[in-house]
């Protein structure tokens, strides 16, 4: 792992965000979900390897978000956000996640917006804290 990377991660998240707006438009609500998992994820862990010195192995945004507790002054609400964010990891993807239907079939606008909303804040403190550190 190069540890000078971390800004490819946050490019990729950038890029992830911008997939999940651009799905939205569309109606694709279980894809504005998964990819607003990714660009949170990815965010976080280019601040990890920022801020720590190493890459957290983990899906987890929550999780993530407790490696960098320690050295951010994060927001507590953010938390929350996070634990909800990882409920679309993989019940987005997967048909066998759920009884029956596919899972696009799951998800509404209000989880779209909800889910876009948490992966912009995060995507935004990341960029910040980046831009913020030589």
């Amino acid at each position: 792992m190069s540890y000078g990377r971390y800004r490819d991660w946050l490019e990729e998240a950038v890029d992830d965000l911008e997939a999940a707006r651009r799905l939205f438009e569309h109606g694709m609500w279980s894809k504005v979900c998964f990819f607003s998992h990714q660009a949170a994820e990815k965010a976080l862990k280019a601040l990890c390897i920022k801020k720590l010195g190493r890459y957290v192995q983990t899906r987890s945004v929550a999780r993530l978000l407790g490696e960098l507790s320690g050295v951010l002054n994060l927001p507590q609400e953010l938390a929350e956000r996070a634990r909800r964010l990882d409920r679309h990891y993989v019940p987005t993807r997967y048909p066998n996640a759920w009884p029956e239907l596919p899972p696009h079939k799951h998800y509404s606008r209000g989880d779209a917006e909800e889910a876009l909303s948490s992966a912009s804040e995060v995507v935004e403190l990341a960029r910040r804290e980046v831009e913020g550190d030589p």
